[in-house]
């Protein structure tokens, strides 16, 4: 029998009731997993146990992929045209925007991050998202192909098949309508394995548009058992994770060893920021954030540190259901360690922290915003990705050496240039080895422009018409 979550919100932000199964989502169905065994979600506030889903295994997968392969050969695929396509996504996302408080919610109890945040930019996007591929699902054409007169040759786009995408904890409601969104548009279907509550959540909103059974199906399981499977599988067509570059490795390696699966990675990233002389030094720090590398020219770095400290300062660490709060836990213990680990990493290496370095309250997985200066290249906390409330800021003395410290990583994912001559902006960017450059802003994505990595940040892009072909 599978169980049924409720919750109700009595909030400053958000007042509202959810209620929705917690089994696998397979064949248009909720349905137990195989063993009958369960996975607790943990509240990141304060450790305590919010509800337990269905966990999938190898067998569950098996059991996705067969459902997947039958509805691309009856019911999905070219069996429904491009228009059909579109109005099921189209009803998919009016009935995102019809619960979208729900969805923002759900997604602040389960990850950690503000409601605010959720509601204003994961599900805004993932909105924008599902409607933009929406528009492309009767628009994918092939060519004709001119030689002689007595031949005709053309060209077709045909759905790839059963489509395995494997997803993390820190855009789980997000990254999946990056995923299914081009997927389900081609007329693909899907197998998937993510973070728990808004994932099954969606499955409800997908079952009530109409998608046919077995287009789409949802796996809440762990990396080592359904991603593995999904990536090993025989009977998958592709493979799609995001998440670290360690396990992207592991992806792309099984998806090889089995039957050579085409595989799209969007991995790691360690983001240079590059603040000139000659930025606009407010508008510069208004828009860098924790989590990335900053690196500033010598003629302001001093005033620049000081004003990003005091912005620092003022971040308002708290419940993610607050009005006043800005950043909430970390989504998990393991996450937390994770972090600490790095910051103890810095200290130890012989970084001065700057600021923070400790954790916020008595309970649940906080920490306090940390910066941290007089750093060394081959440092963790400079090399590594850390995916937390934890700045690095940097000196720099020309353009050359900033040039060659941002692209000395692994890394390539993305990177911002500051400065009011837009001639050096552009230049600078296009010498550094990321996928993504922002000029004067960061991290500014949008459902129409292609998004994804060079180097160990990943293979292919997602959003845009990219992620169509």
């Amino acid at each position: 029998m599978v169980a049924t979550f409720s919750h109700e919100w009595n909030t400053p932000v958000y007042k509202g009731k959810t209620s929705f199964p917690t089994g696998l989502f397979i064949n248009g169905e909720f349905v137990d997993g195989h063993n009958n065994t369960e996975i607790e979600v943990v509240n990141p506030t304060n450790g305590k146990v919010i509800t337990k889903v269905s966990e999938a295994t190898e067998k569950d997968v098996d059991i996705a992929v067969a459902a997947a392969r039958k509805a691309s050969e009856t019911t999905w695929g070219l069996n429904v045209s491009g228009a059909g396509r579109a109005e099921l996504l189209n009803k998919l996302a009016n009935l995102m925007v019809e619960h979208k408080g729900e969805l923002a919610a759900l997604e602040a109890l389960d990850n950690g991050k503000t409601f605010n945040w959720a509601y204003g930019t994961d599900v805004t996007f993932g909105i924008d998202v599902i409607k933009y591929y929406a528009g492309w699902a009767d628009k994918i054409t092939g060519q004709t192909i001119e030689t002689d007169e007595r031949k005709l040759i053309y060209t077709r786009h045909e759905p790839i098949g059963v489509v395995g995408q494997i997803l993390p904890w820190n855009f789980p409601l997000l990254l999946f309508t990056w995923k299914i969104g081009p997927a389900l548009a081609t007329g693909n279907s899907i197998s998937s394995e993510f973070t728990p509550l808004t994932a099954i959540r969606m499955a409800g909103l997908i079952q009530e548009a109409g998608f046919p059974p077995g287009s789409v199906n949802i796996l809440t399981g762990y990396g080592h058992t359904v991603g593995a499977a999904i990536s090993s599988h025989l009977d998958i067509d592709k493979v799609a994770f995001t998440g670290s570059t360690l396990v992207g490795r592991k992806v792309m390696e099984a998806a090889a060893k089995s039957n050579l699966k085409q595989v799209t990675l969007e991995l790691g990233g360690k983001s240079p920021n590059i603040i000139f002389n000659d930025a606009d030094l407010d508008h510069a720090v208004n828009w860098s954030a924790l989590g990335i590398l900053i690196f500033v020219q010598a003629g302001i770095y001093d005033e620049f540190l000081a004003k990003f400290t005091a912005k620092a300062k003022a971040i308002k660490v708290g419940d993610p259901f607050e009005t006043v709060t800005d950043q909430g836990p970390q989504v998990s213990q393991i996450q937390y360690d994770r972090i600490m680990g790095y910051i103890e990493s810095g200290r130890q290496e012989g970084a001065t922290v700057h600021l923070g370095g400790d954790r916020f309250g008595t309970e649940g997985y906080f920490i306090n915003p940390t910066i941290f200066t007089d750093t060394k290249p081959d440092m963790k906390i400079v090399q590594e990705e850390i995916f937390g409330p934890v700045g690095v800021v940097i000196k720099f003395d020309d353009e050359e050496d900033v040039i060659r410290q941002a692209n000395e990583t692994v890394y390539g994912l993305a990177a911002a240039v500051f400065s009011t001559n837009i001639n050096r902006a552009l230049q600078t960017a296009h010498k550094l080895k990321a996928g993504t450059a922002w000029v004067n802003c960061v991290n500014q994505l949008h459902a129409n422009v292609p998004f994804g990595g060079y180097k160990q940040s990943g293979i292919g892009r997602e959003l845009g018409e990219y992620a169509v072909h």
